[in-house]
């Protein structure tokens, strides 16, 4: 993930095809799990909604770079 990402965009860095496949999946998890969060939290249906890194999601990237 670099900076902000739209939805479309993190499902093809990812390859993935299927909508549903990466929301139940991938999206939703890395929400719960607050890997990653949404830039306009208060409208999650908006056409201008992109997700970006929380700070744990950053950690997390840093450390799988080093290994």
């Amino acid at each position: 993930m670099v900076g902000e990402m739209t939805r479309k965009e993190l499902q093809d860095a990812l390859s993935l095809k299927d909508d549903e496949h990466f929301r139940k999946h991938y999206l939703l998890p890395s929400l719960e799990t607050k890997i990653i969060e949404m830039t306009i939290p208060d409208k999650p249906r908006s056409s201008k909604q992109k997700y970006r890194l929380t700070k744990k999601g950053q950690l997390l990237k840093t450390k799988s770079k080093k290994q």
